[in-house]
């Protein structure tokens, strides 16, 4: 088999986050430049048009309804202080907001295509108001319609442009809906609930009398509802095992799709409203990959555009005729020349852990990886962690992913206890004071590969982003004898300086899932893996951006010294133009080269 070097598997492309025109040319973001731009065509796999061109990424695009016009958004240096601009027909952009120091949250266009809708925290860096503008205004002219005291985000204009939808997240499993009337200012609560419950995915009804979204009010699972403005809520479709994970409702037909997840692949169904909690199904789509999301509704919701992925299916827009579910890809985005045969497609496993509870996995053995009874494993392994805690390991492309099975490397990707895709009580089990119990998941997942028959138990490396990193350096403290290596992503080194010097506006949200500075600071302390430094053996590669403003790269500079203190090699890299990731591409080819070079050396 060929080898292809690290730099041609980051080089496959992605093309995603499609919105339809209203005369049915599809807008959709692409990074063949190296970050996501603007990219349309007027045809199936026709000659894609740049529209963008910009060294940040895009973070999304939505067409007006009634002119050729788009509307885009995008930060600087992946500082997440999106502003908001417009995109004519000619070409011309327009900054809607220029407010570099605030945080801007579209919201939609009115269905006249008049005005536009955002969340910002222009006024109170702490919290998020509402805002109307016209299309042709500038930020110095948005009128505030609402001042909010928390998280707030606009869901649309009513169908008759007279209202907005209105989320407020209290956490990531905490929410509530309203109503806002733009002509008399009346806030409506729809949702006045005790202890948490998810209402996401809301978009309003046909008739604009209702909402529909997906909740887990009266279920362990989501559940798609209908929701009427007066606080009445009806179960439209149900699972008792998985969630319903959004639904996407075209307001002029009532067309819908909604998604299943099922161990983290997805299942969608598409139809149409019959009745206020009655759907009349079409043909299932026919999409490959596993994973679909995303969906965008054409004029007049007879096809709809959709982001379709899958662990050997690098991501690229499909086009489904909604009544008949056939489907056409639309973009494509290159493999680089890797051949799509070569990528390898997980396993979906499960191991016991500390307390019986069975966790979830994804597990991929490279080719050639021997796995008969009696063998002596010696295949190394990467024990890739999500972030969140509240999110869910799914199998959708990852260049680098493929390119460590490439390198002779087993990837297991576990779903520990707090992860979302399992039903509500799993997501809080590792709330505040169990948090260290999904650092317990990891113990037992290793432990699993260890009796894996491919398995080199003394080759077993932790990486992870985020709140994986943080799982990265707990599981390097609290299990110092398991590790190879590490490799911590933008991680929380300690929950008390993250909390202390993250955004102001994610600061109650973050409290809400790991516990308050004032209320669990002691407990905060003892779990924080910079108090728990020395007993880090492994060897440590931290990878930080600058500019994150989740959790700020003092928590990266902390570790990495106070860990090459303790004699643990340490190698640290700094991106000046990166946020909470590495997102450009010649970034993510210089860390991850970097990173496979540390491996190479200790592993």
């Amino acid at each position: 088999m060929t080898a292809y070097d690290l730099s041609r598997y980051l080089n496959v492309r992605s093309a995603y986050g499609s919105s339809f025109a209203p005369d049915g040319t599809l807008a959709f973001l692409m990074n063949t430049t190296g970050v996501g731009q603007i990219w349309s065509l007027t045809e199936p796999q026709g000659w894609p048009e740049q529209l963008t061109f910009y060294d940040d990424t895009v973070s999304f695009v939505g067409y007006s309804p009634e002119r050729q016009e788009l509307a885009f958004g995008m930060d600087e240096g992946g500082n997440e202080r999106a502003q908001l601009y417009r995109l004519d027909a000619d070409g011309h952009i327009h900054a809607l907001t220029g407010m570099p120091d605030a945080k801007h949250r579209w919201g939609g266009w009115s269905p006249d295509g008049e005005r536009f809708a955002f969340a910002s925290n222009r006024r109170n860096e702490a919290v998020f108001d509402i805002y109307v503008q016209d299309r042709d205004a500038t930020g110095d002219d948005a009128e505030l319609v609402w001042e909010g005291d928390g998280w707030l985000s606009v869901g649309g204009f009513s169908p008759d442009g007279t209202r907005l939808l209105v989320s407020e997240a209290h956490s990531s499993f905490d929410q509530d809906i309203y109503v806002l009337d733009l002509d008399s200012e009346d806030l409506t609560h729809l949702t006045p609930h005790e202890g948490k419950v998810r209402y996401t995915s809301a978009s309003w009804g046909p008739d604009g009398d209702a909402v529909y979204l997906v909740t887990d009010a009266e279920s362990d699972t989501l559940e798609l509802a209908r929701l009427s403005l007066e606080g009445d809520l009806d179960i439209v479709r149900s699972d008792d095992q998985w969630n319903i994970d959004g639904v996407a409702l075209d307001r002029d037909s009532g067309r819908l799709a909604y998604s299943r997840n099922v161990d983290g692949y997805n299942e969608i169904t598409v139809g149409e409203l019959t009745g206020p909690t009655s759907i009349e199904t079409f043909p299932t789509p026919d999409l490959p990959g596993g994973l679909a999301g995303g969906v965008s509704w054409g004029p007049d919701a007879e096809r709809f555009a959709v982001s379709v992925t899958g662990r050997t299916v690098n991501t690229n827009v499909f086009v489904v005729e909604a009544a008949t579910g056939e489907s056409k890809q639309w973009t494509a985005a290159s493999t680089a020349g890797i051949p799509r045969e070569t990528f390898v497609e997980p396993e979906v496993v499960r191991f016991d852990s500390f307390d019986g509870r069975e966790i979830p996995a994804l597990f991929s053995l490279p080719d050639g990886a021997a796995t008969g009874a009696g063998t002596d494993g010696n295949t190394p392994v990467i024990v890739d962690i999500h972030g969140g805690p509240e999110s869910q390991r799914r199998p959708s492309f990852s260049g680098l992913t493929q390119y460590f099975l490439s390198r002779g490397y087993a990837v297991f990707e576990p779903n520990v206890r707090g992860s979302t895709g399992y039903g509500k009580a799993y997501t809080h089990l590792d709330d505040v004071e169990k948090r260290l119990d999904s650092v317990k998941d990891l113990r037992a997942g290793v432990d699993w590969l260890h009796n894996h028959p491919a398995v080199d138990p003394d080759r077993i490396v932790a990486m992870g982003g985020s709140y994986g990193g943080f799982m990265v350096l707990a599981a390097l403290t609290e299990y110092p004898d398991l590790w190879a290596a590490g490799v911590d992503v933008v991680g929380i080194a300690n929950f008390v300086t993250f909390l202390e010097n993250t955004g102001d506006w994610r600061r109650e949200l973050r409290e809400a899932e790991y516990g308050s500075l004032a209320e669990d600071r002691e407990f905060l302390e003892s779990i924080s893996p910079i108090n728990n430094v020395d007993r880090i053996d492994a060897p440590l590669f931290v990878l930080h951006g600058a500019n994150d403003p989740r959790v700020p790269v003092g928590e990266a500079e902390q570790i990495a010294e106070q860990a090459e203190k303790q004699g643990v090699p340490v190698e640290k890299l700094v991106f000046d133009d990166e946020g909470h990731g590495i997102s450009k591409r010649e970034n993510r080819i210089e860390a991850y080269t970097a990173v496979v070079e540390f491996l190479d050396e200790h592993v």
